[in-house]
């Protein structure tokens, strides 16, 4: 599979929106999904979207975030609004056939899901 590869990151001040994109080619069958770790913590879900169009959000997310695919499934974005410094972590992009640990806004088992290289977010 290609490499999943995110962009986006950066610094921004509190309450600043930015957008994260996630170039996805061949994962239009996929789960995808953002998740973030900031440093010392473990690896968290921020989003989902299945290949049906369902989408979940973790709950220190939710109405601030959208998570979105273009038209041919090969972008994904994570749009991040009223950012605060808690949101600082790396994003990190996945793919799951079947999401099968996505959906439940769990990170799948190492081997079992792709993975992006991270983008950094600092809100300051």
């Amino acid at each position: 599979h290609v490499q999943l590869v995110e962009s986006g990151g950066g610094s921004v001040q509190a309450g600043g929106p930015l957008r994260l994109s996630c170039a996805a080619p061949g994962y239009d069958m996929y789960c995808l999904g953002w998740f973030r770790q900031a440093p010392g913590k473990e690896r968290e879900a921020v989003a989902i979207i299945d290949t049906d169009g369902s989408i979940k959000y973790s709950d220190s997310v939710k109405g601030r975030f959208t998570i979105s695919q273009d038209s041919a499934k090969t972008t994904l974005y994570l749009q991040m609004n009223a950012l605060k410094p808690e949101d600082t972590a790396m994003y990190y992009c996945v793919a799951e056939r079947f999401g099968r640990f996505l959906y439940r806004l769990s990170a799948p088992p190492a081997g079992s899901a792709f993975w992006g290289q991270g983008t950094q977010v600092t809100v300051s």
